[in-house]
């Protein structure tokens, strides 16, 4: 089974972004997201932004996640 995660970009240099998912910063390609920039919530799978994500739906589904994993 696969996991896409949500993170937050911090910058971006030409096709790669720094993230910062759940306190853990990574760096990630923006290929498949040109339109990404800074600021923005992205889902990542592979080490690939796949898309944008809404500010309200990253807070939530980190939320969830936390609450996954506290209870693994």
């Amino acid at each position: 089974m696969c996991l896409a995660v949500i993170g937050r970009i911090e910058r971006i240099d030409g096709d790669t972004a720094l993230v910062e998912i759940m306190g853990v910063r990574k760096e990630i390609s923006i290929v498949l997201t040109p339109e990404a920039k800074a600021g923005d919530y992205v889902m990542i799978h592979a080490g690939f932004a796949i898309n944008l994500v809404d500010e309200k739906e990253a807070k939530e589904t980190e939320k969830l996640l936390r609450e996954i994993i506290k209870y693994s």
